[in-house]
């Protein structure tokens, strides 16, 4: 498609450039946005209290007449998790594969807005109009089943997503990644690809998830005298697949645990994504009707999230399980960046209650390594590289693989997310930036935790509070009652009485001061009380918690 009215291309990524999650892309063409993903990621150690995080879509909802409607390249969390929040904002129809749009329709219930989103399912190979694009669903192979690439197709050229993406050429289900496509579309002249960065720093390529199988099998042998745990992500159906293959060859009984975990293999069953031997899958109830070298648990929990199943069992608070000396526990994952600390923890306390932890060669990821990359810019052959899905140093790793295959550094941009990238033919450029960034979910308050009630918490958790009271007589000004203080997470008060005292005694003769020159506005009053105060405990303390005066008038 030759660009015939000479307007440009703009690429908008509004999540999932700076660190790994939160995927969500415009591509606006005149009037017609189309959106590619929109995914959550999850709290880091500073954001207190924060369940979810989401990306903020005032630029999409300020053009909503513009949206044509969302396509989904896979259905892991980081790319269809903020569905929900973001949906009752920018409404528009939504298009992915079979086990996607499952995910997805199972999300929408939870929230009760399944009447409230139009949903298409789309085959791959197929292609849908939107506005001024026609999108094309290419197979790939991930971690989960039925993802894709796209191409988009636009007045001004093509660009090719990868989405999350590897080449498995012997999968556990389905076929094998569509190269021959890739191929094809690229002969036409690709404007531009935009690829996978999580493993750009990885040399070779990554392993066949059928290779994982092979292990379990070996694990399952040697340790066919104990019960088997088997920790992994959720949405990872093959994998499931597979312990279970295992787990039917060796005659054990199979519980699936965790709730992510029984959601997403439901749906996969329902779907006809996963086979499960009848029989096979029993209750957790009646885990105690089988003897332990029987039966084997698979189990969310495999980063050492402190909620998850496998946490759980390790701390001793499961209800159901309890480890025991002899079990033998695989985690089937490596930790996500930022995870190792958990993970550790978590294998400590298997170890301690004498478990067996394996996780040597019981994973493989679901990215391309350095090979696959290649391969692939070397079929696409775009003009323009566009380095997605990853932290600034993955971005930056799959740009060098872009330059060492010819692509120019003219021609390869790492965005930040909010960019705008304008291109066509002729050349591209950043020529603008967008409101974007992250909204804070908590309970459920969208938004209403931003900052600063974060840097808040941030203070009281490191500091703690003190809340001085005090009465003063209406007209006269005169302190009737108190200064009485309360203090929570800054001292064990009955151990710190006299610094109490004396804190009393600097309030008073702030106040006091304050009174005999005659300032009765409470504003400043509170003020004098926080400064005199603050000034007291920095010097005794070299601490500064948070300070709240509160006055009443009688």
């Amino acid at each position: 498609m030759k660009n015939i009215n000479n307007s440009k291309l703009r690429i908008i990524p509004l999540g999932g450039l700076e660190a790994i999650g939160m995927n969500i892309t415009a591509f606006e063409f005149e009037d017609s946005i189309v959106v590619v993903d929109c995914g959550l990621s999850f709290p880091t150690d500073d954001m207190l209290g924060i369940d979810l995080v989401i990306p903020d879509v005032t630029y999409l909802k300020d053009n909503i007449e513009k949206v044509k409607g969302f396509v989904f390249t896979h259905g892991h969390e980081d790319h269809i998790g903020a569905i929900p929040y973001v949906f009752k904002e920018v409404n528009a129809p939504i298009y992915a594969t079979k086990l996607t749009m499952g995910l997805i329709d199972s999300k929408l219930k939870e929230h009760g807005m399944t009447n409230l989103v139009k949903r298409k399912v789309v085959k791959h190979g197929q292609s849908i109009n939107l506005g001024q694009f026609r999108i094309e669903f290419i197979k790939t192979n991930h971690s989960i089943e039925d993802a894709c690439a796209l191409a988009i197709y636009s007045p001004a050229g093509i660009v090719v997503h990868t989405g999350d993406f590897k080449v498995d050429y012997t999968p556990v289900f389905g076929d094998a990644i569509d190269l021959q496509r890739f191929g094809e579309i690229g002969k036409k002249g690709v404007l531009a690809l935009m690829s996978d960065s999580t493993n750009a720093e990885k040399k070779g390529f990554t392993m066949s998830e059928k290779t994982v199988g092979r292990r379990f099998d070996s694990i399952f042998a040697e340790h066919s005298t104990k019960r088997i745990i088997i920790a992994t992500f959720a949405s990872n159906v093959d994998r499931v697949q597979q312990v279970i293959n295992s787990a039917y060859k060796s005659g054990r009984k199979v519980v699936i645990e965790g709730r992510s975990m029984v959601n997403t293999i439901s749906i996969a069953q329902e779907l006809g994504y996963i086979s499960i031997p009848d029989n096979t899958l029993i209750d957790i109830e009646q885990l105690k009707n089988y003897p332990d070298e029987k039966t084997v648990l698979i189990t969310t929990g495999s980063q050492g999230e402190s909620m998850a199943a496998l946490s759980r069992m390790a701390s001793g608070t499961h209800r159901k399980v309890h480890i025991m000396p002899g079990d033998v526990v695989v985690l089937s994952a490596t930790p996500i960046p930022g995870n190792e600390k958990a993970v550790s923890k978590v294998i400590n306390e298997l170890s301690i209650r004498g478990a067996e932890v394996v996780f040597q060669d019981t994973h493989v990821s679901g990215h391309a390594c350095q090979e696959e990359l290649k391969l692939i810019y070397s079929l696409v052959r775009p003009k323009y590289a566009i380095p997605v899905h990853g932290e600034y140093r993955h971005l930056q790793a799959n740009a060098r693989l872009a330059n060492e295959l010819g692509i120019s550094k003219e021609n390869t941009f790492i965005l930040s997310s909010g960019d705008v990238l304008e291109l066509d033919d002729e050349n591209a450029k950043v020529t603008d930036h967008v409101q974007n960034g992250a909204i804070y979910v908590d309970g459920l308050g969208v938004g209403d935790v931003g900052n600063i009630v974060l840097r808040d918490r941030q203070h009281l958790a490191e500091d703690g509070i003190l809340i001085v009271v005090l009465t003063l007589e209406k007209y006269s000004n005169q302190i009737l009652a108190g200064p009485d203080i309360v203090s929570r997470g800054f001292v064990y008060v009955r151990e710190s009485e006299m610094l109490i005292e004396e804190a009393k005694m600097v309030v008073e003769e702030a106040l006091e001061g304050c009174l005999s020159r005659g300032i009765s506005d409470w504003g400043k009053l509170k003020n004098v009380v926080k400064d005199a105060l603050n000034d007291y405990l920095w010097k005794k303390t070299k601490r500064s918690p948070m300070i709240l005066p509160i006055i009443m008038e009688v």
